[in-house]
């Protein structure tokens, strides 16, 4: 298969996934539910989405912060205001072709604060790992509050989050194979090849060399905190959810991580495993998929405006760069 093809199908497989739930959902539900949803999300209380639009906002603009603190150890301080817009430029990228954001975020930080894109990469890629490392928390966390629950619907509805984290393993293994494969090659194009790659794991080694570790750990422990919260905030907007303790909550977090990474953005995929999640805690359907859609929609609203600006006030505010 040509690997424009190849590139192609990344890009409208999960965009027809997403427009293919959107479609299920709407198609499976009866009448009286599609009503109940759509009476649902036009009823709900804006005081709580704009609470939770805001502590979103936050949550990006400590992520902002926090990168600055793996990029110092290279020998670069970055505006806040740049950090910040090339995050959310990356957001709303990703909200087109998956994955494409990290790169254009690279490159955004790149073009305007010149640091060079495989070291800006690696630490892109530190921020995931730690991503990873605070997901499996809240996933531990989960447990202890909902476990009979959440492992019922982990066994029957989805695959198991251990599995990604053995395809990661898997991963990480045939990366280190394959660098020391081309760690002695003379080959012109596995030489530059190497040489990004030690871009990049320099990149990566910034965690140990952080300086201000307290407040990275701080800046960290903020962004989960308030992704949770964004979630907690959102059960009042719709009466039938409000009652929800904090175990159903953070169960619907977990289910809507996983389903962020099946279509672009979450498209569809998102309001459907928030409603399957909030069944088990006897929260009928119309309700459950309201609070997705509620969520989602809000939180996606505001990348995609926010991301937007950020593309035009980028180069007007780094004009001398």
């Amino acid at each position: 298969m040509k690997p424009k093809l190849i590139k192609l199908l990344k890009i409208i497989l999960p965009l027809a996934l997403g427009v293919f739930l959107i479609w299920y959902s709407i198609a499976s539900a009866t009448p009286e539910e599609r009503q109940k949803t759509l009476q649902y999300i036009t009823q709900a209380n804006p005081k709580w989405i704009i609470v939770s639009l805001f502590m979103g906002i936050i949550s990006h603009l400590s992520r902002a912060y926090r990168w600055k603190f793996l990029l110092e150890p290279l020998g670069h301080s970055i505006k806040i205001s740049t950090s910040f817009m090339a995050i959310m430029v990356g957001y709303l990228a990703n909200l087109g072709i998956p994955r494409s954001g990290e790169i254009l975020r690279g490159g955004t930080i790149s073009t305007y604060e010149r640091v060079p894109f495989k070291k800006a990469f690696g630490t892109i890629i530190s921020e995931r790992v730690i991503d990873l490392l605070m997901l499996l928390l809240v996933i531990g966390i989960t447990l202890l509050f909902q476990s009979e629950s959440l492992l019922s619907y982990l066994e029957e509805k989805i695959a198991s989050p251990f599995i990604y984290l053995a395809i990661l393993i898997g991963l990480l293994i045939a990366g280190i194979i394959f660098l020391r494969i081309i760690k002695t090659s003379k080959n012109p194009i596995l030489v530059k090849l190497r040489s990004f790659g030690d871009g990049i794991l320099e990149g990566v080694k910034t965690i140990s060399k952080i300086k201000q570790k307290g407040a990275f750990v701080f800046h960290t422990f903020l962004i989960w905190t308030l992704y949770i919260a964004m979630f907690y905030v959102i059960k009042f907007a719709v009466p039938e959810t409000a009652s929800l303790s904090i175990g159903p909550i953070l169960a619907t977090f977990v289910a809507g991580s996983f389903a962020m990474t099946f279509t672009n953005g979450g498209i569809g995929a998102f309001p459907i495993a928030i409603a399957a999640i909030l069944i088990l805690f006897d929260v009928e359907k119309s309700a459950g998929e309201a609070f997705g859609w509620i969520l989602w929609s809000s939180q996606t609203a505001i990348n995609i405006i926010i991301g937007a600006l950020s593309f035009l006030f980028l180069p007007i505010l780094n004009r001398q760069k």
